[in-house]
């Protein structure tokens, strides 16, 4: 196992512990929870760069970038689960649109997926390269947010 997965997934139980200890938690929620705050950390790492925040390091963009694919790779079907929407349960910002017929959950997924492919193709290259490919990963994550997560409180 790799080392980026072992951060992974140590981050990912540390987050189900959090959550567990603050309410009555869900599985499939903790999860996709989980994974969305590996998801933003890794992001930031690479946002801050490419806003000028942090020197730009490439081996630090490198592995923020691969760990963004490997999460583009979990299989989500257990993550998503009927009933587990802010209307059904408390403690999540998911919206009941994301089970509706016609929900494009799974084709933006799959698109943050392929910008987190792109991504990790250049984001040790240089500050340019890595800043035009982290559009597509943010236009994917932005794009789910504005349609399927209700605002914070």
């Amino acid at each position: 196992m790799t080392l980026s997965r072992i951060l992974i997934a140590s981050a990912l139980t540390g987050a189900f512990a959090l959550t567990a200890t603050a309410q009555e938690s869900n599985p499939a929620v903790d999860a996709r929870q989980g994974q969305f705050q590996v998801m933003a950390l890794n992001i930031g790492v690479l946002g801050n760069m490419a806003r000028g925040n942090t020197d730009y390091d490439a081996e630090a963009a490198q592995a923020a970038a691969n760990n963004l694919l490997t999460m583009s790779q979990i299989d989500q079907r257990f993550h998503w689960v009927p009933g587990t929407d802010n209307a059904s349960i408390e403690g999540t910002r998911a919206l009941p649109a994301i089970w509706e017929e016609g929900s494009r959950v799974i084709e933006i997924w799959g698109e943050f997926g392929t910008g987190a492919e792109g991504l990790a193709a250049v984001a040790g290259d240089g500050l340019d390269a890595m800043r035009a490919a982290l559009g597509p990963v943010g236009a994917a994550c932005g794009s789910c947010h504005d349609d399927y997560r209700a605002a914070a409180n």
